[in-house]
């Protein structure tokens, strides 16, 4: 398989899943529904089970956008043909890396 056919399946394949990382992230910060009330109260109950559950949600969020900018970050490298290349010494990543970890911006050696 050439480079270039590689190069396609592999940006393909991060776009599949920028659109599935935006769609979540899309869900999880949704505004409420209108009408739906969210209280916090001094007993354990909804509202505490509620908080939990937004601050769960919240790191969850960041998390995707954390993703979601990597997987940006990868197709900006194929775009600009430096895809496999180590944002940080300049050295080619190795395809074992990429292929396990497709939005590798760093070698080994320079995450390490």
């Amino acid at each position: 398989m050439g480079v270039v056919q590689h190069l396609d399946e592999v940006a393909a394949t991060l776009r599949a899943r920028r659109g599935a990382l935006a769609a979540e992230l899309a869900r999880l910060t949704a505004p409420p529904q209108e009408g739906a009330s969210v209280a916090f109260g001094k007993r354990i109950g909804d509202g505490t089970t509620e908080a939990v559950e937004r601050v769960n949600t919240t790191a969850t969020a960041r998390s995707l956008a954390a993703s979601l900018a990597a997987v940006d970050r990868a197709l900006a490298k194929i775009g600009a043909g430096t895809y496999g290349v180590c944002d940080a010494c300049g050295e080619p990543i190795t395809a074992a890396r990429l292929e396990a970890r497709p939005t590798a911006s760093r070698c080994i050696s320079c995450a390490a």
